[in-house]
């Protein structure tokens, strides 16, 4: 008898969990907010399961992984963030022609409301271009169930699955039940297949004419998966993953009463349930977080089917294109297409903006003194620079006081926007390319081989702290890896790799390098030192702390003006004080004081040496 509980869970935890559950061999995945907690939670219980799992150093390779595992015959499951997903889109198209040979659960976690990502893009889409179906859960325990589901159903037909969660479905707590975990579907060897698995011209186009035969059969076989109908009156609110929920409590403080259906698999609609539910309504309503995928969908099933009802959504403007769906706009929403009145609870809670608190490098943060150091080295240089930037920590690199980061786009684009643009202003344009390491490795990579092979007069800064640090602290490549050296082997001449907490060394070095740039030639720095959160994590006792004699101090500013460290705050006087319970003894604001007034509360370099261990 398999062991059950229930247990309060974070939705990407109850995802992982049922995963394991179901036997997953293989799991792969980039770390990425909001879904770096079901790859993590995964690793937690992989020496318990047997299950083998990695951090890829991409999403590309993490797909190529996972799809890998589920050719040769093994359960595999790929995780990654939604913008994650269009660096996986070269195997992602090829794995719908191959199919697989058991399960492939393809998890996106989209970002509605763009809390930590560049854009909101909707990977319900990729489900239509890709022919791959999507099923979309609308709360932790649906998604856990969800998860059975859609392996069950990848492993039937031999086809990818794509589930699609949002921030408020990964980022909730609600009891979820749990069973015992699995065992992993290995395979003993793999059974060799080219007509299906070598996608030259000669094969796919025989796949394709496959591929579309399996897509008929999934698009029948959709019509039997759990969606949740209630038939409870004559206008009909079809939703799809957490648009459900909102619809529901809406609904209630609206009292009335419609039907309502949502949707598992956004892509591809269960057309008969859909024209069998609109049959019986006058008036359908469609609420779903993103795009109006599902809402377009319904208006071709009507259309095919000769049903003239009307069908309001996002295209009318009853609900927002841009950003979460909240309690409040689906009430209002639904208020304007249902044609009833938005009551309001007169001792409602009054909304009230908070005050802004734009975010800020870590004290401590290694990135800080590299941007300090950076902004005085290229004023001495007189050089004016474009600071072509790029996704991590150092985005924040973006704010003042330090200003340096112009640009940036997506992961990896530094080096190549910063090639772009040197080449579209004629060369004139002197180009500061800022990239981490987990970026480096990520996508930065292909992007220094091109400005080696074209020549491209630069200066390339790969702040490395060793993990992938805005994303929770994932280890990164660079722990095995030296950047230096690889760039060095990929015919870089001027190569540098300097500690950004020693700051004399940092401006020459950089000074050095800004030198070889202007003479015309392509120069990589390294500057190299831990995250400040991983290297104070379980040190508390051997942090050195810094203070700040007043006597000394000539409120000069340049401790809280330029380095900006959260851990130093201006007195009424201009003076500086340091925050004890924030400082993590970095020791670059007692270098840059010209007075000598900030001084250590015992062996600074000892702690320091240490933290450089990491």
């Amino acid at each position: 008898m398999v062991n059950c509980s229930v247990r309060l869970m974070l939705g990407n935890h109850a995802v992982a969990h049922a995963a394991l559950e179901a036997g997953i061999a293989v799991a792969a995945g980039y770390p990425g907010t909001p879904s770096s907690e079901i790859i993590e939670y995964i690793i937690d219980h992989a020496k318990e399961t047997g299950t083998y799992v990695e951090w890829s150093s991409n999403e590309k390779v993490a797909y190529e992984v996972a799809y890998g595992a589920a050719l040769a015959g093994a359960k595999a499951l790929v995780s990654m963030k939604h913008v994650g997903l269009n660096v996986a889109m070269d195997p992602l198209m090829s794995s719908a022609y191959t199919g697989v040979r058991n399960s492939l659960l393809v998890i996106t976690a989209d970002d509605p409301g763009m809390w930590s990502s560049q854009n909101e893009q909707d990977n319900r889409w990729v489900g239509l271009h890709a022919y791959i179906p999507v099923v979309e859960p609308y709360s932790p325990q649906n998604a856990a169930d969800l998860v059975k589901l859609s392996m069950n159903m990848s492993q039937r037909f031999n086809h990818p699955i794509l589930m699609r969660l949002v921030t408020r479905v990964s980022h909730v707590r609600e009891p979820v039940k749990v069973c015992e975990f699995g065992k992993p579907s290995y395979v003993q060897g793999y059974l060799k297949d080219p007509l299906h698995h070598a996608l030259v011209p000669s094969n796919v186009r025989q796949l394709k004419e496959e591929l579309i035969k399996r897509w008929e059969n999934i698009q029948y076989a959709v019509e039997n998966l759990p969606h949740e109908y209630v038939n409870d009156g004559k206008v009909l609110v079809v939703t799809s993953g957490v648009a459900y929920k909102y619809v529901k409590e809406a609904l209630r403080d609206l009292e009335v009463h419609v039907s309502t259906l949502n949707v598992v698999t956004p892509v591809p609609l269960p057309r008969k349930l859909i024209a069998n539910a609109v049959a019986n309504s006058d008036k359908v309503v469609v609420v779903e977080e993103g795009d109006p995928v599902v809402e377009f969908q319904i208006k071709e099933v009507l259309y095919d089917e000769g049903i003239r009802v009307p069908v309001y959504g996002k295209s009318e403007g009853f609900f927002t294109r841009v950003g979460e769906l909240t309690l409040l706009n689906v009430e209002e929403g639904l208020a304007k297409a249902l044609g009833v009145e938005l009551k309001r609870i007169s001792n409602d809670p009054q909304h009230v903006e908070a005050p802004p608190r734009p975010p800020v490098f870590c004290p401590g943060c290694p990135h800080a003194a590299s941007f300090y150091e950076l902004k005085i080295t290229t004023a001495k240089a007189r050089v004016k620079p474009v600071f072509s930037g790029d996704i991590g920590c150092y985005s924040l690199g973006i704010n003042p006081p330090f200003n340096e980061q112009d640009l940036l786009t997506n992961m990896g684009s530094s080096i190549g926007l910063g090639m772009g643009i040197l080449r579209g202003t004629g060369g004139n344009q002197f180009i500061i390319a800022i990239i981490g390491d987990s970026t480096f490795f990520h996508a930065g990579l292909p992007a220094l081989v091109n400005a080696v092979y074209n020549k491209a007069p630069m200066l390339v800064i790969v702040m490395d702290n060793r993990f992938t640090a805005m994303t929770g602290g994932q280890p990164s490549p660079t722990q095995a890896i030296d950047i230096g050296g690889v760039a060095k082997a990929i015919g870089v001449k001027y190569v540098y790799t300097v500690d950004p907490f020693k700051v004399k060394d940092a401006e020459a070095t950089l000074s050095e390098a800004l030198g070889k740039v202007k003479d015309g030639e392509l120069a990589v720095v390294v500057m190299k030192r831990a995250c400040a959160l991983e290297a104070s994590r379980g040190r508390g006792s051997l942090i050195v702390k810094f203070t700040v004699d007043y006597d000394a101090c000539k409120a000069c500013g340049i401790c809280y003006n330029l380095i900006a460290c959260p851990a130093i705050i201006r007195l009424s006087n201009g003076k500086a004080s340091i925050d004890p319970a924030s400082c993590l003894g970095c020791s670059v604001c007692a270098q840059v004081c010209p007075y000598n007034a900030i001084k250590p509360l015992g062996n600074a370099e000892e702690w320091v040496s240490k933290w450089g261990e990491l």
